[in-house]
């Protein structure tokens, strides 16, 4: 079957800015796919782009199978856009927002409201459907938002940083609901400035900058570019120190600790093997911030 989502090549210029200078993207279906990079990377472009709320200057792209170029009311008719502020009606209640939204998208008056129903269901807010969505908390508001754009059950939902400005608690509410709207089969682009976010959500995370992909693949294989998994181990004595770095190549020593970038359990195996006991084992992994870090600053440091 075709991608949900592809683009190859996509060039949008304004004046002397490249804002998309050959951006590539494929994203699986039913997947969560997170687009990071830094401010004034192209993100932004490239949902509007995809979105076919911009036109493009090159290259060709396909959503829900149609080209978004040449049938983009079609397009339309298949996706859902989150933008980064919510876009419901703060005077209205929850149920009236989403029966509007169904409304201005063609449903019948029973169909709306029937949609409408399921939805504040399915992201726990029926309890607070009659409420004026000015007394929604943070999190209830963006979950309300991505339900709006939930009414005609995309083939694909664009979310443009959806939890900026949230606390913690609204962050989790947020991940959860996104999570569940590509359980039920809708893929999800997922753009957002906080990289634990898109570490959390997505199966496969593409990095741009300058307006073109410079890196890409499931967190993981993004983080081990980094460097590998790192392991200290903590003894008791100097003694029982000089025998474990006798036994595995230690990176760094620092009195009673030991540090070793190899995998955990050829650390465990040597200890149990020298009959090693420990005060403390801990494995720190490269995190995707750090990841981030060193791709732009590879790009920043080949552009200059």
């Amino acid at each position: 079957m075709e991608p949900p989502l592809t683009a190859s090549g996509l060039k949008k210029r304004y004046g002397d800015v490249r804002a998309l200078d050959g951006f590539d993207l494929t994203i699986a279906a039913g997947t969560i796919h997170g687009l990071l990079g830094p401010n004034g990377a192209g993100k932004s472009t490239a949902v509007k782009a995809l979105a076919t709320l911009i036109d493009l200057d090159a290259g060709t792209a396909r959503v829900a199978g149609l080209d978004v170029r040449t049938d983009a009311r079609r397009v339309r008719e298949r996706i859902g856009l989150v933008g980064q502020h919510a876009a419901v009606d703060e005077i209205l209640g929850g149920r009236q927002n989403l029966v509007m939204f169904g409304r201005l998208y063609g449903l019948t008056k029973a169909a709306a409201q029937a949609r409408a129903d399921d939805l504040l269901a399915a992201f726990g807010l029926a309890e607070a459907a009659e409420r004026a969505v000015s007394t929604y908390s943070g999190g209830m508001r963006r979950r309300l938002d991505i339900a709006a754009g939930l009414i005609r059950t995309p083939a694909v939902l664009f979310l443009d940083e959806p939890t900026t400005g949230l606390d913690p608690r609204a962050r989790n509410e947020v991940w959860q609901t996104v999570r569940e709207v590509a359980e039920r089969g809708t893929t999800v682009l997922l753009t957002t400035q906080y990289l634990d976010e898109a570490d959390q959500l997505a199966a496969e995370i593409t990095v741009v900058d300058h307006g073109r992909v410079i890196a890409g693949g499931p967190p993981s294989e993004l983080k081990r570019q980094v460097g590998p998994d790192r392991v200290t181990v903590t003894l008791r004595s100097a003694a029982d120190l000089d025998a474990l770095a006798r036994c595995l190549p230690a990176v760094h020593r620092d009195e009673l600790a030991l540090t070793f970038e190899v995998p955990l359990a050829e650390v465990v195996r040597a200890l149990t093997e020298l009959a090693i006991e420990t005060d403390d084992l801990v494995l720190r992994r490269p995190t995707l911030d750090e990841a981030f870090l060193a791709l732009t600053a590879q790009e920043d440091g080949v552009r200059r």
